[in-house]
C-alpha cells in the first residue's frame, strides 16, 4: 500500500478524448506519478507522454504493465476492449480505474469484480457525475428533509448524437455502436447510477418498463436514439430518459418528494427548489419564484465564470480521482463499492431484457 506521502505510480491505457481529463488530474496531483502511457498509435502515445509528462510511452498495454509496473492503471480505451485490458492489469497486480461502461454486461462485470477480489485489488468504474457540484447540492436538499420522503426521481439526458461527432460518422464506425444498446449503452451508466443515488430502492425493481425508439431513422449505425424507461420499487418511481431529438442539451435530475421537489442540470448548473416556506400555502409559490429567479441569475453569472475558468462538467471526475488516490494512500475504503457498480450494470441489463421492452 503506497504511503500517504509517496506519489502513486500510474499507467494510462488509451489517449483519446476522455484521457485529457484523467491526464490533467494525474499531471497536477501530488498524489500521483505518471509512470507511462500506452496507445496503439505510436504518435498518439508519444504526444501524450510529452504533453502530460509521462516517464515512458508504449504501444501496448501489456508492454506498459511489464515495463512500468503501475500501482494503478487507468483504462480509457473503447468499451469493447475494456474486459481484456482490465483483466490483464489485475493479473499484473495493478488496481484499475476504468471508463464506463466497464463491461458490456452485468455478468462480465461480476467476473472482473471477482478477479479483483481474488487479487486483493480495487476495480473502479468512472462514475464521475456523482461528484459534480449540482449533484452534491441536490443530495444536500434530500438529506435536509426539505423535500420530504422521496417518491419520484427523474434523470434526463438530451444530446445531439446524430448531428455529428464520433458517433455519427458512417465512414468510421464507433465501437460504441456494437454495444448491446448501441451508443446509448455508452451513456446509460451515467443515467442509472445518478438515479440510484437518489432512489436506491430501484436497484431491485418490482416493475420495469423500457420504451426504446429510433426516431432518427435507420442509417446502418443507430439501433436506438431514444429511451423512456420507468422502474418502480417500494412505491418510488425512477424514470430514465434519453433523447437525441430534443434541445437544449441537458443532463437534468429532478427529485420529487411528498413535501417538495428540486431540479439540477449538470450541463448548465443551477438548482431550482419548490417546497413549503414559512409564509403560508398561498404565498409559497410567489416566494419560490423570487428565490429561484435570484438563484438562476446567480447561476448564470457563475456559469459564465466557470466556463472562462474551464470548470467543465468533468470536474466531478477530479474529485473522484482525488478521493480514490487519497483512500489508496491512507488505507481507507474506495469511494465506490463493487455493489454500486453491480447495481448499475444489473439495471442496464434489465432495461435491455426483451420482456421489459415496450
Amino acid at each position: 500500500m503506497p504511503s500517504e506521502r509517496s506519489p502513486v505510480p500510474v499507467g494510462v491505457v488509451g489517449t483519446g478524448g476522455i484521457a485529457k481529463e484523467h491526464l490533467a488530474y494525474l499531471q497536477s496531483s501530488p498524489r500521483t506519478r505518471l509512470a507511462a502511457v500506452a496507445d496503439l498509435s505510436p504518435a498518439a502515445a508519444r504526444h501524450a507522454a510529452e504533453r502530460w509528462g509521462a516517464e515512458a510511452w508504449c504501444t501496448s498495454h501489456t508492454e506498459m504493465l511489464a515495463r512500468a509496473r503501475p500501482v494503478v492503471t487507468h483504462v480509457l480505451t473503447p468499451p469493447n476492449t475494456h474486459s481484456d485490458i482490465v483483466a490483464d492489469a489485475l493479473r499484473a497486480g495493478s488496481h484499475v480505474i476504468c471508463e464506463k461502461p466497464l463491461a458490456a454486461t452485468g455478468e462480465e462485470l461480476r467476473m472482473l469484480l471477482a478477479l479483483a477480489q481474488e487479487k486483493g485489488l480495487w476495480l473502479l468504474e468512472d462514475q464521475n457525475y456523482r461528484w459534480n457540484d449540482p449533484v452534491l447540492q441536490l443530495q444536500d436538499q434530500v438529506r435536509s428533509g426539505r423535500l420530504g420522503q422521496v417518491r419520484e426521481v427523474e434523470v434526463r439526458m438530451a444530446l445531439r448524437l446524430r448531428d455529428g461527432g464520433a458517433f455519427a460518422d458512417p465512414h468510421l464506425r464507433s465501437p460504441a455502436h456494437d454495444l448491446p444498446a448501441g451508443v446509448l449503452h455508452d451513456l446509460l451508466p451515467h443515467l442509472v447510477y445518478l438515479g440510484l443515488l437518489f432512489a436506491p430502492q430501484a436497484a431491485h425493481p418490482e416493475r420495469v418498463s423500457a420504451h426504446w425508439s429510433n426516431h432518427g431513422g435507420e442509417d446502418g449505425l443507430w439501433r436506438w436514439d431514444d429511451l423512456d424507461a420507468t422502474l418502480i420499487a417500494e412505491g418510488v418511481h425512477l424514470r430514465i430518459r434519453f433523447s437525441s431529438q430534443t434541445r437544449p442539451e441537458a443532463l437534468a435530475l429532478t427529485v420529487r418528494g411528498d413535501q417538495g421537489e428540486a431540479t439540477v442540470d449538470l450541463f448548465q448548473p443551477h438548482l431550482l427548489v419548490r417546497s413549503p416556506r414559512p409564509v403560508g400555502k398561498e404565498l409559497t409559490p410567489v416566494v419560490d419564484h423570487v428565490v429561484n429567479g435570484v438563484g438562476l441569475a446567480r447561476s448564470g453569472v457563475r456559469n459564465l465564470v466557470q466556463k472562462l475558468l474551464q470548470h467543465s462538467p468533468y470536474h466531478g471526475m477530479h474529485r473522484f480521482l482525488d478521493a480514490t488516490y487519497l483512500a489508496l494512500q491512507t488505507g481507507a475504503e474506495p469511494p465506490l463499492t463493487p455493489q454500486d457498480m453491480d447495481d448499475t450494470a444489473r439495471l442496464v441489463d434489465l432495461l435491455l431484457l426483451a420482456e421489459n421492452q415496450r
